[in-house]
């Protein structure tokens, strides 16, 4: 079984874990609406992705 050898100290156990911290999420603003949205994603508005049409636009309730 394996052992480690000395203990891991409190430095270089919060250097392994900085990366597991979440981040916030990205949004830009859409060129064509001004509505902000995520990246490489559909804007469901108006229902367009890199200037073409994918989706219905979404109907005003």
């Amino acid at each position: 079984m394996a052992v480690p050898r000395k203990k891991v100290s409190r430095m270089k156990r919060g250097m392994r874990r900085s990366h597991d911290a979440l981040g916030n999420p990205t949004y830009i603003e859409d060129k064509d609406s001004g509505e902000r949205r995520r990246p490489h994603h559909i804007d469901l508005k108006t229902g367009k992705y890199r200037g073409r049409q994918i989706l219905e636009p979404k109907a005003d309730a």
